[in-house]
C-alpha cells in the first residue's frame, strides 16, 4: 500500500534526484552480472528503471533486461523512460519478486540496487529468484550496511525527532532499508535459499546530493517526508527549519557529498 500510494509517487517524481545519488551503483552492478549480449536478466525492485536500462542497453537488442517492482507509480515512470530512450531490450513487470511465478530457468543473471531488504520472508524470496535463474547465473545486489554506517541517511530523522511522536525502535531484520545491515545475515538468507559461492564484502562508495535538491529529498522521501505530509503548515516549518540546520554545516560547494557504505552481494545459482 504504501509503495503503491504517497512512497511511490514521490520516489516517481524524484527519480533524477534518487538516480544522480545512487548512479555509482549502476555500473558496478551491470559490471558483476553482465551476462554477455543477448542475455536475459532480472532486476529486483527496479524503481524507476536505470539499473534496468543500463544492463538492457549492455545485452543488447537481442537480450532482456525485466524490472520487477511492486510500486505501479514506479513500474510505469520506468516504461515511460524505456519508451523517451528507445531501448526495447527493457521490460517492466509489476509484481512481489517474493510470491510471483517465474519462468523457471529463465534469467542468465539477476541484479538489485538497494530493492531487496522489503520482503516479509527473505529466505522465501530468494529461493523464488533463485528457481527462476538458470544454473549458474550471477546473483549481484546491493544493500545498505547499518544506519551508524550511514550516518547521511540518519541525519534527517535525528532532527526531526524532537517534532515528532515517540516510535518504539524497529527490529533489526524487519523489513527496511537497513534490513540487511547484518552481513552474516545476509549470508545465511542465501545459502539457506539455495544460493551457492555466496560472497557477502562491504562496499564503500561516494554519494552526492546536490545543494538545490537537498530540501526536497529531505522533507519529501523517507519516514520523515511521510511525516510532514500530516502535519499543519506550523509544524512543518518547524520540521523544515530543523533540517536545514541539520544538513547546513554538510554542504560544501553546493552539494552534500557522503560515503555510501553497503554490502556487495554475490553468488550463484
Amino acid at each position: 500500500a504504501l509503495w503503491n500510494d504517497a512512497a511511490g509517487r514521490t520516489w516517481a517524481e524524484m527519480q533524477a534526484v534518487l538516480d544522480r545519488m545512487l548512479a555509482p551503483f549502476v555500473d558496478r552492478l551491470v559490471a558483476e552480472a553482465f551476462p554477455g549480449e543477448g542475455g536475459c536478466v532480472l532486476d529486483i525492485g527496479c524503481g524507476a528503471g536505470a539499473t534496468t536500462l543500463a544492463m538492457a542497453r549492455r545485452v543488447g537488442p537481442q537480450g532482456l533486461c525485466l524490472g520487477v517492482d511492486i510500486s505501479a507509480p514506479l513500474v510505469a515512470a520506468a516504461r515511460e523512460r524505456a519508451a523517451a530512450d528507445g531501448v526495447a531490450a527493457a521490460a517492466f513487470l509489476e509484481a512481489d519478486a517474493q510470491t510471483h511465478g517465474f519462468d523457471p530457468g529463465a534469467f542468465d543473471a539477476v541484479i538489485s540496487r538497494f530493492g531487496v531488504m522489503f520482503f516479509d520472508d527473505p529466505e522465501a524470496a530468494f529461493a523464488n529468484i533463485r528457481r527462476a535463474a538458470r544454473p549458474g547465473a550471477a546473483l549481484a545486489f546491493v544493500a545498505w550496511r547499518s544506519p551508524a554506517d550511514n550516518p547521511f541517511m540518519t541525519t534527517a530523522a535525528r532532527a526531526a525527532a524532537p517534532f515528532l511522536p515517540p516510535t518504539p525502535p524497529a527490529a533489526p531484520d524487519a523489513p527496511g532499508q537497513f534490513a540487511f545491515a547484518d552481513g552474516e545475515r545476509v549470508r545465511r538468507i542465501l545459502d539457506r535459499a539455495g544460493w551457492r559461492d555466496v560472497d557477502v564484502s562491504p562496499l564503500d562508495l561516494p554519494g552526492e546530493v546536490a545543494e538545490a535538491d537537498l530540501m526536497a529529498y529531505v522533507t519529501r522521501l523517507g519516514p520523515v517526508g511521510l511525516a510532514m505530509r500530516d502535519m499543519g503548515e506550523t509544524r512543518r516549518g518547524q520540521v523544515a527549519g530543523a533540517l536545514r540546520n541539520a544538513f547546513a554545516p554538510l554542504v560544501q560547494d553546493g552539494a552534500v557529498r557522503f560515503t555510501s557504505a553497503c554490502w556487495l552481494a554475490r553468488a550463484r545459482a
